[in-house]
């Protein structure tokens, strides 16, 4: 049954999952649209500091100066995203963030890497549905380049995720994790 005090934005933050044939589900898409039209802007901006201004407005943040974004970047909506201070994003990154995604200070995310905060329901019926849950990425972590990190994963303070890996549990505090799924290769 579905939640009418909030709108869909509200219910996402708090992991509802959003059938398809939900009243304000074509309000994610437009949101998107109109994100991209930032995005558009922004991923094709050279200065760093007008990326970051655009960056503040798609996630309607304030992004520190310390950060480093090399664009392109994507995002789908981006007022789910949080990112830290002195936080460096390398090129041609994905996050998917209507689940939320936190980033921490001191964070280092490699090429290609995707935050998916979203998924379907793996019945057939319900596949078009959106299931979703936050990703958090705790200080000083570094996701190497090519990873996937899932979506209700927390990525432990300097954690390393080896590139490539796709993480669907959660990487304790001072560990590197690699492989698909991604396992625990050694504490630091």
């Amino acid at each position: 049954m579905r939640n009418t005090d909030n709108n869909i934005f509200e219910r996402l933050k708090k992991g509802e999952t959003i059938s398809s044939n939900d009243n304000e589900a074509y309000k994610m898409r437009e949101a998107s649209f109109a994100t991209k039209k930032l995005l558009v802007e922004m991923n094709n901006a050279t200065n760093p500091a007008e990326i970051r201004n655009l960056l503040s407005q798609i996630t309607d943040t304030v992004i520190d100066e310390s950060v480093t974004v090399f664009t392109p970047l994507y995002i789908n909506y981006g007022k789910h995203t949080k990112i830290g201070k002195n936080v460096f994003i390398n090129f041609d990154c994905v996050f998917l963030d209507l689940g939320g995604i936190t980033i921490e200070d001191n964070v280092l995310i490699a090429p290609k890497v995707s935050l998916l905060s979203e998924g379907h329901p793996i019945e057939p019926t319900e596949r078009h549905s959106l299931n979703v849950a936050p990703i958090f990425i705790k200080k000083n972590a570094w996701i190497g380049a090519n990873a996937t990190i899932l979506q209700g994963v927390t990525i432990g303070e300097n954690a390393v995720v080896a590139a490539g890996s796709v993480v669907s549990k959660d990487v304790p505090d001072n560990c590197i994790v690699g492989g698909i799924p991604a396992k625990i290769i050694k504490e630091i």
